[in-house]
């Protein structure tokens, strides 16, 4: 090789580490330093460099690359979901096997019966809404991956074992299934049910509680508005990083019509209400089904009790520990309400749950239920067949 071409090459290669250096400062434009971030503490560094590495355009490629080799080769993406037929999209949480799966669900039987005794305590009428899996509802979309011999008959333990524990549980399978043939119940690109799914299990809730007598109240009238439907773009596709170089390889958006839930004008309970010494008719407590607004279950559930219901349900942290927080707060201790609908989806009852921010002492006496070796009994005779 001659001088001039190296020369030549060794100007190119600095070329091009100055152009890669120069594409990358412009990832720092949309770095927001916060009141926290200082240079004395280390923490605006470290926020600069973890901003930096996750904008470096060499690695948005590289991971765009390897994505769509595994998505196109494999059919497959990241951990976290599993590709299913007709570009539907499955949480791998409804697929995979667990760790001691079955002593977690001794356990969180047991802290479900502690729940209820501790409700029926204060008073409160536990209903306990368990929220069949979306591969259950839609196992025509299931592609080559199957869920393990653990999920198959997991809803119907869990209702078996509801009711072996005297809490009520009104089946949401059926009239989910049912409304199949009216529109889509889940999202095809997301965990979570659609707005007319939540309604439909909504219904189905205020109808079991109507049928038991379990609320007795002034009804309260409800409006639900509807938006133009628009494109969404679900949870797991955030699984496939395949955005920017390959966005034409992700399944197509869902159609969201949003919903949101008003009182109606004219309702008996007036203003004067707002400053009345009142118990709280209806309480929400679970998942980001019921926490995140898109799906409207609690303007659903508002509408279809007629009452009011108040909210505490959290995004991210599964159904017991909202829960346990709720257990420990005042507006419970002060302000029971007469019913409590705790939406629990199936797949978590298998689950580990890190309980280390709660009292153990606490926790120990919630599993301590007089039906603790009737489960233990159920467990083990599940195991032998």
């Amino acid at each position: 090789m001659t001088r001039s071409l190296r020369k030549l090459y060794s100007l190119l290669f600095l070329a091009l580490l100055l152009g890669l250096g120069l594409w990358s400062l412009g990832g720092l434009g949309s770095f927001q330093r916060t009141a926290q971030m200082t240079t004395l503490n280390g923490k605006l560094a470290k926020a600069a460099e973890t901003h930096y590495d996750a904008e470096f355009p060499l690695k948005r490629i590289g991971t765009n690359l390897w994505a769509a080799m595994d998505f196109k080769l494999f059919n497959e993406g990241r951990p976290g979901v599993v590709l299913g037929r007709e570009q539907w999209l499955f949480s791998d949480e409804e697929f995979k096997p667990v760790a001691s799966a079955d002593q977690h669900v001794l356990e969180n039987l047991a802290l479900i019966r502690g729940v209820r005794d501790t409700l029926q305590e204060h008073g409160v009428q536990l209903v306990l809404a368990i929220v069949p899996a979306k591969a259950r509802l839609y196992p025509e979309y299931i592609g080559e991956q199957t869920p393990t011999r653990l999920h198959d008959d997991l809803f119907s333990r869990f209702h078996a074992q509801a009711r072996q524990a005297g809490v009520f549980a009104p089946d949401l399978l059926a009239p989910l299934q049912s409304a199949k043939d009216r529109g889509q119940v889940f999202l095809r690109t997301d965990s979570h049910w659609t707005p007319m799914g939540a309604e439909v299990a909504a219904q189905q809730l205020a109808e079991a509680i109507s049928r038991q007598d379990l609320l007795s109240h002034t009804p309260e009238l409800f409006v639900t508005d509807t938006q133009p439907s628009a494109p969404y773009k679900g949870d797991l596709t955030n699984f496939l990083p395949l955005d920017p170089l390959f966005t034409h390889l992700l399944p197509a958006p869902d159609t969201l019509q949003q919903r949101t839930t008003r009182p109606a004008e004219g309702n008996t309970d007036g203003d004067d209400a707002l400053f009345a010494d009142k118990q709280i008719p209806v309480a929400l407590v679970g998942t980001s089904y019921s926490a995140n607004p898109h799906w409207n279950f609690l303007g659903a559930l508002q509408q279809a009790l007629r009452s009011d219901v108040v909210n505490y349900a959290e995004d991210g942290h599964g159904p017991l520990l909202p829960m346990l927080k709720y257990l420990q707060t005042d507006a419970f201790k002060n302000s029971a309400p007469h019913v409590l609908i705790w939406e629990f989806p199936e797949r978590y009852l298998p689950m580990k749950n890190d309980l280390s921010a709660f009292d153990p002492q606490w926790i120990a006496q919630l599993k301590k239920t007089r039906n603790a070796k009737q489960d233990l009994a159920l467990s083990s005779h599940r195991t032998e067949h």
